[in-house]
């Protein structure tokens, strides 16, 4: 069976770049560099048994930001390829093209199956139920995409398969639980990252000089911060993978100079960490690792931060969140903000580049922000980066604040935009949040 994979593209709107002051526009970033892990997983679930292609539309938009619209890119790419199965990913502020998309594939042939899977099909699944989606896969759906592409090779019934979400006259209709998986254990697959060649040079990070990739060493979060998709994607589970099995996909990674550890958290167990740098020493795999780790978690444990530097580490990327010990417990973040420092100063003194990313609310004032302002100037980092507070689809604070909500598109659901009522007025708001990027030290970039 030939099967097509689609990424569909970055949502468009940054209103922060957008309302900016002109000498803050440069520190902004607009996009996220990496590959699709999730559809180069499911292209290694049926490999050997179905002929897979990528259309990898981000990467397609950074090479030619001129090319056709997303519909015609993806009927193109059908003309060429004419699958029999379509899969799309999804997240939540690429619900409205990736829709689209899926609408275009069934005018251009009814009979062709499509399947969303992704992050926001696993939160928000009645987001689905439209006449363009076949079928939805929640959850890690590796396994269950192979099995379901087999059975439709086979004419065999699909609801047979558990953990589908099925097309029926009246909506989506789920089928058996899903069977219980290890998706970090026994049923890891390793991602196919030779679909990717067209757009490697796209995935280059920062100064380096070749590639970056992913590579998750676990599943889900044990913290519960009340903004975050990833902990109730994975229902509160916290799924580690084995160290050698980690060892055996890096040493996969010969044309990729850049790691980047796809975890919510890397730091987690720390045992785990650090058995995993001591084998990674003696395989002698040098590679450029970046990792999102907790301020309080480097705070307590600098000797593990000098050994992941020693073997490698050069960029880190933590929620410092707020300064504010009132917000930061509404956040249900347990970080006490004096660890903050602490943090930076454990990161700087191993040469490691920092990324502190800090939150900024919607009922902020003029005194709010010049706060967050002062605080940031006095706890420098390489990169500091500013996002809006976001209910997104699925958290706790949605449902918290789901009644405040003042504009529903899901193409702005990106941390760029504001979705929820401004105390100061909308474009003084984004005025201001703009203004904090370039309070940062050094030149480097991330």
């Amino acid at each position: 069976m030939k099967i097509l994979l689609v990424n569909p593209p970055r949502s468009p709107h940054n209103a922060i770049f957008d309302y900016a002051p002109e000498h803050a526009k440069r520190f902004i970033h607009r996009r996220l560099v990496g590959p699709p892990l999730g559809l180069l997983t499911l292209a290694a679930a049926v490999r050997g048994r179905h002929e897979v292609a990528l259309c990898e539309m981000k990467g397609i938009y950074d090479l030619d930001p001129a090319a056709a619209p997303p519909e015609e890119l993806v009927l193109a790419w059908l003309e060429r390829e004419r699958p029999a199965l379509v899969g799309l990913t999804f997240i939540a502020s690429e619900h409205p093209a990736g829709m689209a998309i899926l609408r275009a594939i069934k005018a251009f042939d009814p009979g062709i199956v499509t399947v969303a899977g992704g992050l926001h099909c696993t939160l928000c699944p009645e987001d689905f139920d439209d006449s363009a989606v076949d079928i939805v896969v929640p959850g890690p759906a590796a396994n269950i995409f192979g099995e379901l592409a087999d059975s439709l090779e086979a004419g065999r019934p699909l609801d047979r398969i558990g953990g589908l979400l099925l097309r029926a006259a009246g909506g989506l209709r789920p089928t058996a639980a899903a069977p219980v998986r290890e998706p970090a254990g026994r049923d890891y697959i390793a991602p196919d990252r030779s679909l990717l060649t067209p757009w490697l040079s796209t995935y280059v990070v920062g100064r380096a000089a070749g590639p970056s990739t992913y590579v998750f060493t676990s599943l889900g979060c044990p913290y519960r911060c009340s903004f975050c998709s990833i902990w109730p994607q994975y229902g509160g589970a916290y799924l580690q993978r084995d160290v050698e099995s980690v060892i055996a996909e890096l040493k996969t990674l010969e044309e990729y100079e850049v790691v980047r550890f796809a975890d919510a958290n890397t730091l987690v167990d720390l045992g785990f960490a650090r058995r995993l740098f001591e084998r990674i020493a003696a395989e002698g795999i040098e590679k450029t690792f970046i990792m999102d780790i907790r301020a309080d978690t480097a705070a307590k444990n600098p000797d593990l931060i000098a050994l992941l530097a020693k073997g490698g580490l050069r960029v880190v990327i933590t929620g410092f969140e707020s300064p504010n010990r009132e917000e930061l417990q509404r956040y249900g973040k347990n970080l006490k903000a004096d660890l903050i420092g602490e943090a930076i100063k454990v990161f700087h003194d191993n040469g490691v580049m920092l990324r502190g990313n800090y939150i900024v609310r919607p009922d902020y004032g003029e005194a709010q922000f010049a706060e967050l302002a002062e605080y940031a100037a006095r706890h420098t980092v390489a990169f500091a980066g500013y996002t809006i507070l976001t209910p997104m689809p699925g958290t706790p604070f949605h449902r918290e604040v789901a009644g405040e909500i003042v504009d529903r598109d899901l193409a702005k659901y990106n941390f760029f935009n504001c979705v929820l009522k401004t105390r100061l007025p909308l474009e003084r708001f984004y005025e201001q949040v703009g203004a904090l990027w370039p309070i940062r030290l050094g030149t480097e970039t991330i």
